[in-house]
């Protein structure tokens, strides 16, 4: 799973996000660019809810990533 966080998500909105995925056990690599920051969340995620992920502040999106077969 990615969260695309806007550009004009605070760095306490970062946190709040980050915090809350390890507190559920998640690993986490975050990827912070120019414009944008991309969080990477490790492990199974189908406990996540994608909706709930996007009302988070700062998040502009969570993209899930498809399984392989």
């Amino acid at each position: 799973m990615l969260i695309i966080m806007k550009k004009s998500a605070t760095e306490e909105a970062l946190v709040e996000i980050k915090e809350y995925l390890i507190s559920r056990n998640f690993d986490i690599h975050q990827s912070t660019g120019v414009n944008r920051t991309i969080i990477g969340v490790i492990g199974d995620t189908d406990s996540l809810d994608s909706a709930e992920l996007e009302r988070m502040p700062g998040v502009l999106q969570v993209v899930r990533i498809a399984k392989e077969e």
